[in-house]
């Protein structure tokens, strides 16, 4: 966690990573593989969402939350801003986590719906996030539905994201930046917003 956070951020992720190593052999929150490195392999990874986002008093729906990455980390970067964090996520056992690290991690701007993600009432999102979720053409149904008009979406795509964004380009009209990642040379972090169905 080398960004510079202040003491209350730091205390919230070191929280965090130290809930993921307990939860992590009983429910698959992280690859187990990745979990010796899971500050610079997820958390630093998703941290890298900050340095574009500027989030306001809207809600910031975190969808497919799995264990929490990025939505927690965020929820904890921006936990004195009056941004509300919706974390979506149907898998019971994992909405438990969550629920659990929002409480230990002292995070009241956040929440957890424990529902799939086309089951839930369109959330009006000014922000969205989602990392390892699913190929962006089946990602932009979720961004129609869930992202409010001048809202934008903050996807993390792995090295065929340019490939990803022909693919959506077919059924979709969206404006689109993107920022390398600083974690993984080819993937990128994708800045959504104007979706519209062809």
């Amino acid at each position: 966690m080398t960004q510079n956070v202040s003491r209350e951020t730091l205390d919230r992720l070191t929280c965090y990573a130290a809930l993921v190593r307990q939860w992590n052999p009983r429910i698959n929150l992280v690859a187990p593989s990745t979990l010796a490195q899971l500050e610079a392999r997820h958390i630093d990874d998703s941290m890298q969402i900050a340095q574009h986002a500027d989030p306001g008093d809207g809600v910031w729906a975190d969808l497919g939350s799995g264990g929490g990455l990025p939505g927690l980390i965020l929820a904890a970067i921006y936990a004195d801003r009056p941004a509300r964090f919706c974390l979506v996520e149907s898998d019971q056992r994992k909405a438990a986590f969550l629920r659990t690290a929002i409480r230990e991690m002292g995070l009241p701007n956040a929440t957890v719906i424990a529902r799939r993600i086309e089951a839930v009432d369109p959330l009006n999102a000014a922000d969205i996030s989602v990392r390892a979720l699913a190929p962006l053409p089946c990602l932009m149904p979720y961004m129609e539905m869930h992202l409010a008009t001048q809202g934008q979406a903050w996807l993390m795509k792995g090295e065929n994201w340019r490939q990803e964004v022909s693919e959506a380009r077919k059924l979709w009209r969206f404006d689109l930046d993107h920022f390398p990642s600083r974690t993984h040379p080819a993937a990128a972090i994708l800045k959504i917003s104007g979706v519209s169905h062809v």
